[in-house]
């Protein structure tokens, strides 16, 4: 028979861990809210293995992504006719390539390894402007608010009335083509030489970045304008705090969460604007590789080698997944209410 001892005792658990769990910072619960969401750990470690892979790209890759064997191109290794029978007959074959050659004999799985580089730049560059830029703007604009928010929201609404992607274009098609042959000294000499040394990609981040931080500015405004009528905020008002201050200690500390969900979320679009670029023959220059331009490349010979085309898709796909299953662990992580609304 129990006896009131037992009953204490049976009890005592669960108000221990009550207490536990009161004295846990929010960011632990979050934390164990991820790690226990099986797709955001896959996602995440996804992620890890693809930035590693970019880091040490000269390590893993067989060859250099603009080496040329002219005689081995379009070889494919034994395995692929096993995948596509289609091919036998006229296919050349080399095992010395683990998922084969394209057109001028460049090794595809070295090009796929190094071509991670670019669509992980963009997957931290475009979020770092959008950041920068966006919840900047955007804080300015919730925490002051009257005329000045009024006019800085209607900037960003005759942003938004412009399609991004063809802005992009537009820009991406103006810089290539007024930039091609600058005057040595100017200006625009200064910035066509940066990007050819980064391959391409600085006006790739410049197009993005010109995009990406109007719908961060409207999430900070929104964010800033739940938040800044709060006791904590009007009691840094009645202690002498600085607008800056405020903004910087009060506000913006509550409002990160929602904000770096978001830009997780974007990452996948901002990839696969730098695939499109790259695809249409606005992307980084050749021979830098990408994998938009891979599959563009490969486009032009599927139905004859579809593993040009195929593979470098996969990559691309596998990417996109990793950010958006880690995205979306992340939303659950640091905002539980929004579990399984998606």
């Amino acid at each position: 028979m129990a006896t009131e001892a037992d009953f204490l005792e049976a009890g005592s658990e669960p108000r221990l861990e009550q207490e536990a769990r009161k004295g846990q910072s929010p960011w632990v619960d979050s934390y164990r809210r991820l790690v226990s969401n099986r797709a955001a750990v896959i996602g995440g470690v996804l992620v890890i293995i693809l930035v590693l892979m970019a880091v040490f790209a000269p390590l893993i890759a067989p060859r250099t992504f603009s080496e040329q064997v002219l005689v081995d191109n379009n070889k494919v290794p034994g395995w692929i006719l096993s995948v596509f029978p289609s091919m036998k007959g006229y296919a050349p074959i080399s095992n010395d390539y683990l998922l084969g050659a394209d057109y001028v004999g460049r090794d595809l799985l070295s090009r796929i390894i190094y071509g991670a580089r670019v669509s992980l730049a963009v997957a931290f560059v475009g979020p770092l402007i959008s950041m920068l830029v966006g919840v900047t703007y955007g804080s300015i604009s919730g925490y002051f608010g009257g005329r000045l928010d009024n006019l800085m929201m209607r900037i960003v609404d005759v942003m938004y009335a412009f399609p991004s992607l063809l802005f992009i274009i537009l820009l991406m098609a103006f810089f290539r083509s007024t930039l091609a042959k600058p005057e040595p000294g100017s200006f625009s000499y200064v910035l066509s030489s940066l990007d050819t040394k980064m391959g391409g990609m600085l006006f790739i981040f410049i197009g993005i970045g010109a995009t990406a931080w109007q719908t961060m500015a409207r999430l900070t405004r929104g964010q800033v304008l739940s938040v800044r009528e709060k006791e904590y905020v009007e009691a840094a008002h009645a202690i002498g705090a600085g607008n800056l201050r405020i903004m910087t200690k009060h506000i913006l500390p509550n409002i990160v969460g929602p904000l770096v969900v978001a830009e997780t979320l974007a990452i996948p679009t901002y990839i696969l604007t730098e695939a499109f670029l790259s695809f249409i023959g606005l992307g980084v220059n050749p021979p830098t590789p990408s994998w938009g331009a891979m599959i563009s490349d490969g486009s032009q010979v599927v139905r004859s080698y579809p593993n040009q085309a195929l593979f470098p898709a996969v990559a691309l796909a596998i990417t996109m997944f990793a950010f958006n299953f880690l995205g979306d662990g992340l939303r659950d992580a640091l905002d539980p209410r929004l579990r399984g609304t998606h």
